[in-house]
């Protein structure tokens, strides 16, 4: 069933989703006789905007108008756009500046009738610039898309149907945000085919197909937004399932580009090397993808303006990577430490306190299973002793206390006469504290040099 019928909100003017009233008139302050701005008087009722001389629903006579251009500058310090669209409908020249109008605060549409009010901002107010789209609720949805999920196509045969097209109509659409599962089934090209936007954002829509290719549409994009930001490692409802494609495709964005935020995404592959040339990436997160690399192999002018970094485990060195040998880790350590230095607020707290939950590979050759005594310190953790940082082999949690071994330091001792040498001295002997069974090691001992610890252990705990 389409909701395209002789109610159809773009034929009869869509007045009916934008009701007038003295209230909404009374908003707005216009000193029209000098034809200059002032801001509402704070005793009035007028919140946010322009008291334009109205009583009622009329408009007062002024021996000189405002011009349409005039009035659209005006419009635009309007919030929200639906009070653009009530005041249009004052007069023909209100409503030419409407038309005119670039609106600063965005239109959200997560219903049949905010979707037709849409429908008439599309011709009415079509240079809107942030439009985020929801959820319908039960048994609406967008026309399916090309090739889309025939269960749920079948699924949904029946239910309320809208065109997502009409969106075409904003030109100058700067922000585009789809979450909280829209209703799109498929491919829908028209999605990524605004020259003038700044963001895109797209969140736990399961159906929505598109590869990152369609990106090329989006010339002047600046911050990209696959999947929800505040993903944990245990949330798995975040991304875009269907999401295709190479991290490479990206590459169009290199002069633009300032953010790239790609989440539960499996399916995205290439090397995050790929955007390391670009000059303006503040924020590198493809957390839980198909995306692969070595932290390694950043140098020095790689990656220039970063602030941000989150790898997924698919690359050496990401997200609980696991190492296959004792011996690399170091490598990685000093990596890590470089970057550091470069932005001290590169990583997450909480993942680099737990040094991205590394690990030794159960496939790795110095692995081996735990005997009869404390387990093998298979864990990496970083810790911060004052401004001094350093990493240990260990197991469990960073706070145990004799499955550590001994610390290895990545900054130089701090000088007895700077300000930060007695909290060094404090943090250093809580973290001695933890320091026992594994004492003198500054890696895992070999497995002859850990059953000989058990042994001295047990008959140590023996009566």
């Amino acid at each position: 069933m389409s909701s395209d019928n002789n109610n159809n909100p773009s034929s009869t003017g869509g007045d009916e989703f934008f009701p007038l009233s003295s209230r909404t008139v009374n908003r707005f302050v216009m000193n029209s006789s000098e034809s200059t701005l002032s801001a509402p008087d704070t005793d009035s009722n007028s919140t946010n905007g322009i008291y334009l001389g109205l009583t009622d629903d009329t408009v007062e006579e002024t021996d000189e108008e405002l011009s349409t251009d005039e009035v659209a500058i005006i419009f635009s310090f309007l919030s929200p756009v639906e009070d653009i669209m009530r005041a249009r409908r004052v007069c023909t020249t209100w409503r030419d500046a409407a038309k005119m109008t670039v609106p600063s605060s965005k239109f959200v549409v997560r219903s049949e009738r905010s979707y037709n009010a849409m429908r008439v901002m599309s011709t009415e107010l079509p240079n809107l610039q942030q439009l985020q789209i929801l959820g319908f609720g039960w048994e609406h949805k967008y026309s399916d898309g090309e090739d889309p999920n025939e269960r749920r196509a079948t699924v949904t045969a029946n239910y309320t149907t809208h065109d997502i097209n009409i969106i075409s109509n904003f030109l100058k659409l700067r922000v585009l945000h789809i979450s909280q599962y829209a209703p799109l089934n498929g491919r829908f090209p028209v999605l990524f085919n605004f020259p003038l936007l700044n963001e895109l954002s797209i969140s736990k829509c399961s159906s929505l197909k598109f590869d990152l290719d369609m990106l090329v549409g989006l010339s002047s994009l600046k911050v990209l937004k696959l999947g929800i930001g505040t993903a944990t490692y245990w949330d798995r409802d975040s991304g875009i399932s269907r999401l295709t494609g190479n991290l490479s495709s990206l590459r169009v964005l290199r002069d633009t580009i300032e953010k790239v935020r790609i989440i539960d995404s499996q399916h995205i592959r290439g090397n995050f090397m790929d955007l390391a040339d670009f000059p303006l990436l503040k924020e590198l997160d493809l957390f839980r993808t198909g995306v692969t690399g070595d932290i390694r192999n950043i140098r020095e002018h790689d990656f220039p303006a970063l602030e941000s970094l989150r790898l997924s485990s698919t690359v050496i060195g990401g997200l609980s990577y696991q190492f296959q040998s004792v011996a690399e880790v170091p490598s990685f350590m000093h990596t890590i430490h470089q970057l550091l230095q470069r932005a001290l607020d590169l990583f997450e707290e909480y993942w680099l306190s737990a040094a991205f939950n590394w690990r030794l590979s159960e496939d790795s050759p110095d692995w081996y299973d735990r005997i009869r005594g404390p387990l093998p310190p298979f864990r990496v953790y970083i810790v911060q002793s004052g401004s001094r940082l350093e990493w240990r082999w260990s197991w469990c949690t960073a706070n145990s206390v004799d499955n550590s071994c001994d610390i290895n330091w990545l900054d130089p001792e701090p000088s007895s006469q700077s300000g930060d040498y007695e909290t060094y001295i404090e943090g250093l002997e809580s973290l001695q504290w933890r320091v026992d069974f594994y004492r003198g090691y500054s890696q895992p001992p070999t497995l002859a040099e850990y059953r000989r610890l058990c042994e001295e252990f047990l008959r140590r705990a023996l009566p």
